[in-house]
C-alpha cells in the first residue's frame, strides 16, 4: 500500500555551528537521534552517511565538510544527488519488501548551494507503484531551505536481496 499522506518532519538548523569544528555539530547530532553509518561501497566513501528514524519513515543526512566541496566552495552537486539517490533507493527498497530496487530514471533540480558545515537532509516519499516499478519522488533541505527535488523511477529486482 502507498501512502500519499503529507510528510511533516522537522528540518535541522545548524546555522550557529562552526564549519571548523564538525565534532561539535556531530556531537549535536547524536544528541538529537541521529546515527552516523558506517556504509560498504560507494556510499561510504561519499558519506559519511547519518540516519534518524521519523513519524513518517527515515531521513538521511549529510554533515558537509571539505571533501564534499566543489571548486566554488559549496556541496559538490554530485555529493547532494548521491545522498539523495541512497535515500529514494532506500524507501524504494522498503517499500519493495526489501528486495534489491535499481535506479531507471532521476531527473533532479537544484533549488539552492550547500555550504562547509550545513547538515544537507534526504526524504523521499512514494508516489505511485506499478508491477515492477516504483515512483518516488525526494527533497534535500538544508537549514531550512531547499536544495534540491528530484523524482526517480526504481525497477523491483525479484528474488535479489
Amino acid at each position: 500500500m502507498i501512502d500519499n499522506r503529507s510528510v511533516t518532519h522537522s528540518i535541522i538548523t545548524f546555522q550557529e555551528t562552526d564549519p571548523m569544528n564538525p565534532d561539535d555539530t556531530r556531537q549535536r547530532l547524536a544528541s538529537m537521534g541521529w546515527r552516523m553509518r558506517d556504509l560498504p561501497g560507494f556510499i561510504g566513501q561519499a558519506g559519511p552517511l547519518w540516519t534518524r528514524r521519523e513519524d513518517a519513515g527515515w531521513v538521511y543526512g549529510l554533515l558537509c565538510e571539505a571533501r564534499h566541496l566543489n571548486p566554488a566552495a559549496r556541496a559538490h552537486g554530485g555529493a547532494l544527488v548521491t545522498l539523495l539517490d541512497h535515500a529514494i533507493s532506500t524507501v524504494a527498497w522498503e517499500a519493495s519488501d526489501r528486495a534489491a530496487c535499481v535506479t531507471l530514471q532521476l531527473d533532479t533540480q537544484f533549488q539552492g548551494a550547500v555550504r562547509e558545515g550545513q547538515f544537507a537532509q534526504a526524504r523521499a516519499q512514494v508516489t505511485h507503484r506499478t508491477g515492477g516499478l516504483i515512483f518516488l519522488r525526494g527533497q534535500v533541505h538544508a537549514d531550512e531551505q531547499p536544495v534540491l527535488v528530484a523524482q526517480a523511477i526504481l525497477k523491483v529486482l525479484p528474488g535479489v536481496r
